[in-house]
């Protein structure tokens, strides 16, 4: 007998109510400090070991059971972002200018339920890592890869390791997995125009670095369109573009930068390289120059086919093949996650966070408690079956 939805509707009042305690006291990166010392606090109590300090506020909590060789890691990321909350709801953001708006509230919440019930169950044979992650959202020197570099699998070794993130737009309680490339590699690039400042009524005086970016902006839509195979997914998105504080000055210079997507390693070097040629010939084109500083984000995640297989199963059980998508469509966002699956194979999923749910980062957005009881029993029954008694 494996762990059902039944099996942990006990908890739902207990969960919500955690949930939203962490949605109201929100903590960014690295700043998840009295996130850790809620979560240690009920992990220790449940019977749990508890390992603090790794990749600086991240804590990995084992429980063994029985004499099973194999052990798994399940991972939940704790932090919020940078985002002033617009949802009056009761339980709304008390910290100013910080706001659980991608749901870790709710990923650590189903995590802890599922150590809740695999406390108290044990109905299984071997080892469970509970990873508690911070910093997911920085977009580099991220959790996942602190953890990593703190000795995470040499310390917590695993036969396989698996991931949850809610997905709005999806019905909440119904499963999406993908096996091979399932999110995006996310990179940046800061740009840099130099020119020569000047009267704004004696221009030709002047290089302009203004219009020089102007031009390298629309050159820089046409690496995608002209470079980069048609059957692949490449994204290059100007985020931000800054030149100048009055009008009558011609400025020096003007910055943009860049964040850029895609799935291959192959179109990932081609972007950068021609994202590098493209602004610094645009500019020279201009008399002006071009200073380029690239960055490599988050890589590729890849989905291992025989972990997004049994995983997927688990969700059918749990749930019912009619809510199981097991060719959801790739996502172009980015997940630090997939430094995991270069170390360990393992699955990262998703699950519904309600067809009406606002976007991720968006300030309107909450977590969907319904999914807290559903989370926590897949969890907990990924585990039991994974490390089936017997074994």
């Amino acid at each position: 007998m494996y762990c059902s939805l039944d099996d942990t509707q006990d908890l739902a009042a207990e969960l919500s109510a955690l949930r939203q305690h962490i949605h109201a006291h929100p903590e960014l990166g690295y700043e998840e400090f009295a996130t850790g010392d809620l979560v240690a606090e009920l992990l220790t109590g449940w019977g749990f070991t508890v390992t603090r300090g790794i990749g600086k506020t991240g804590m990995v909590a084992t429980l063994r059971n029985g004499n099973g060789p194999r052990a798994i890691a399940l991972r939940a990321d704790m932090d919020a972002l940078p985002i002033i909350e617009e949802t009056a709801l009761d339980y709304a953001s008390t910290t100013s200018g910080k706001m659980h708006a991608c749901g870790h509230d709710g990923h650590t919440t189903m995590l802890l339920g599922a150590a809740r019930e695999l406390a108290r169950s044990r109905r299984f044979n071997g080892t469970v890592h509970l990873i508690f992650q911070p910093a997911e959202e920085v977009g580099k020197h991220s959790g996942a890869e602190l953890m990593i570099a703190d000795g995470l699998f040499e310390r917590f070794p695993c036969d396989a390791i698996f991931g949850m993130h809610n997905h709005p737009g999806l019905p909440e309680g119904h499963f999406g997995f993908h096996a091979g490339a399932f999110m995006c590699a996310s990179d940046t690039a800061q740009i840099t125009i130099k020119g020569q400042g000047g009267h704004a009524a004696r221009p030709h005086q002047s290089i302009d670095p203004l219009v020089a970016a102007s031009y390298v902006v629309v050159a820089l839509q046409s690496i995608v369109a002209r470079n980069i195979d048609p059957l692949q997914t490449g994204i290059i998105s100007i985020g931000t573009f800054h030149s100048g504080h009055v009008e009558n000055v011609i400025p020096d210079i003007a910055q943009m930068g860049l964040s850029i997507r895609s799935f291959s390693p192959e179109v990932r070097q081609r972007l950068k390289q021609r994202i590098i040629e493209v602004a610094t010939q645009q500019a020279a084109a201009l008399g002006a120059t071009a200073e380029v500083a690239y960055s490599e984000g988050y890589p590729v995640l890849v989905n291992s086919e025989a972990e997004t297989a049994f995983a997927s199963e688990i969700a059918k059980e749990l749930v019912g093949d009619e809510r199981v998508n097991t060719d959801f469509p790739a996502i172009t966002g980015s997940e630090d996650f997939a430094y995991y699956l270069q170390q360990v194979p393992g699955c990262f999923m998703r699950l519904g966070n309600g067809v009406n749910s606002a976007m991720l980062h968006n300030p309107r957005y909450d977590f969907n408690d319904a999914n807290l009881t559903v989370g926590a029993a897949y969890w907990a029954r990924l585990v039991e079956r994974f490390l089936s008694v017997g074994t």
